[in-house]
């Protein structure tokens, strides 16, 4: 299969493309990777990796307060519902973006409806926080930055992986093997796989903030601005 070939042929590049730089690469990516404590207190939680922007805040704020609660998990699941019942309900997906709701109805509302569905109190809190600043709105933004904060604390990367073709089980293997010798055996590799047919063929490796592209769509480019060059004579 062309995508099987693509990954043994690229395995060699991607190893020594991290290799090169893993002293200052490794060193990035694993500060986003510490290992989870089993009981942390007060003094020994922080957030694993440095978020910027009002997302970020916002996400780093509320890891904070799940791990002083031991409720990381809980909370990563309510967080994750509510941002499914945004997408699930146009009712409530426009609710949260119409900033013309006045604010106390905004935070009375969302109160009521998250006590209702039995929610912890510290995610109850933290969207009414979001409904009085208005910044409900980026709630799925935020929910993605603290999945990735709950990650790096469990010592979980997520690796996405594009194709045109669903890439084969050896072949998927041999990827999560390639970069388990990379980040350490202590990391755990969640390999996402995604369908993208505009690379055209090869495939795109994605994972903390390296990207190694192999696909056709980018050798093709490539290939035109070699190509374009003025010849010499």
């Amino acid at each position: 299969m062309a995508a099987a070939r693509h990954l043994r042929s690229g395995l060699p590049l991607l190893r020594a493309h991290l290799a090169s730089s893993e002293s200052a690469a490794v060193a990035q990516v694993s500060r986003g990777f510490a290992s989870q404590p089993a009981k942390p207190t007060g003094k020994d939680i922080k957030v694993p990796e440095a978020l910027y922007g009002g997302t970020g805040n916002y996400a780093s704020a509320l890891f904070l307060t799940a791990a002083k609660a031991n409720s990381l998990d809980k909370i990563e699941s309510e967080i994750k519902t509510v941002v499914e019942a945004s997408k699930k309900s146009p009712l409530f997906s426009q609710f949260i973006k119409d900033l013309s709701v006045p604010k106390g109805t905004r935070v009375k509302a969302v109160t009521e409806i998250f006590a209702d569905a039995g929610f912890s109190d510290v995610t109850k809190n933290f969207l009414a926080v979001l409904a009085d600043n208005g910044r409900l709105k980026y709630i799925e933004r935020i929910a993605e930055r603290f999945v990735d904060l709950t990650m790096a604390h469990k010592g979980e990367v997520k690796v996405v992986v594009r194709t045109v073709i669903p890439l084969p089980e050896k072949e998927e293997k041999e990827l999560k093997d390639t970069l388990q010798d990379i980040l350490g055996k202590n990391k755990t590799i969640l390999v996402e796989q995604k369908i993208d047919y505009s690379i055209m063929g090869g495939l795109v490796i994605e994972f903390g903030q390296k990207v190694f592209d192999m696909s056709i769509r980018t050798r093709a480019k490539q290939m035109e601005a070699f190509l374009r060059q003025p010849l010499e004579f």
